[in-house]
């Protein structure tokens, strides 16, 4: 047939993307800065920080380097850890708590697809076994801030949510490998380290009284509850309410101990707290559910 512009299908499937036909016909390819396959490229684990000596820490000691997708700044590279490459993508929310976690983990999801995010960084301990320096790798957080004012007091309705049984297995294999609790040495001539698995407390308060009644509250709920922090809420939040076809599968959160929320609380251990926590984060990457993604 001469003088034909269009197209023929005699029958089956055809699919056409990106393409014209006809005389003088183009295609408009879509910029939008929102298509999650515009910027770099996917990542195994996302990885959350909040303050400056968290990020350091998860930079230097995975290697990362810095990478800028639209206006977000991440942290970016592969890490090899017993004949395992995993690729990090790492970000530091704006601000603590867990409005600012709920944002870090969208940003992650959004330009990284990764397959499990991990909270890293500092908490307070409240266990008696849970020393400044240890670190605690969380699978189960109780947001403790759901409450009812009464004349007679605060009543706390804890919130417990536990990660998918299949980073539980990870950290399981994890622990069984290591020991538990599992012996690491520091890095910077600290001194080894214990490393626990256990609940954590999560909430907006910041705790400097060993006798508080959150405190008191969470050993009453679980007498397990290793430590106290302000954003692993927040990131168990936004893995529950996520949709669409880039879901996030698993979430961890580690801890390095920085002090024992108690009214001595300062800043002197966040260094050594957040590079401990980075170094066992490093170590756990090769046992994380990430095939696939």
């Amino acid at each position: 047939m001469s003088g034909n512009s269009g197209i023929v299908n005699r029958g089956g499937i055809m699919e056409i993307s990106q393409s014209a036909v006809g005389h003088g016909a183009s295609v408009t390819v879509s910029t939008d800065q929102d298509d999650p396959q515009r910027h770099a490229g996917r990542a195994d684990v996302g990885v959350i920080t909040i303050t400056p000596e968290e990020a350091n820490a998860v930079r230097d000691v995975l290697g990362l380097r810095s990478a800028r997708n639209g206006d977000l700044p991440f942290y970016e590279g592969t890490v090899h850890v017993r004949d395992t490459a995993t690729r990090v993508a790492a970000f530091r929310a704006l601000s603590q708590g867990q409005r600012s976690t709920v944002m870090a983990f969208d940003h992650l999801r959004r330009h990284y697809h990764p397959a499990v995010i991990v909270l890293t960084g500092i908490g307070g301990g409240i266990h008696a076994s849970a020393k400044i320096g240890d670190v605690v790798v969380a699978i189960r957080v109780i947001y403790y801030d759901l409450r009812k004012e009464t004349p007679d007091g605060t009543l706390r309705r804890g919130e417990e949510r536990e990660a998918p049984s299949a980073v539980g297995h990870a950290v399981n294999a994890f622990f069984s490998d290591h020991g538990e609790p599992a012996m690491f040495q520091a890095t910077n001539g600290e001194g080894d380290f214990l490393v626990h698995t256990g609940p954590i407390g999560s909430g907006e308060a910041v705790i400097a009284d060993a006798k508080s009644e959150i405190t008191r509250y969470l050993k009453a709920y679980n007498d397990k509850v290793m430590a106290v922090e302000m954003e692993a809420g927040g990131l168990t939040q936004a893995f529950h309410e996520q949709d669409g076809p880039q879901a996030v599968r698993g979430w961890a959160v580690v801890r390095g101990i920085s002090d024992d929320a108690g009214d001595g609380k300062n800043d002197t251990c966040h260094d050594v707290a957040a590079r401990h926590a980075a170094t066992v984060l490093r170590s756990l990457l090769p046992y994380l559910p990430v095939g696939g993604s």
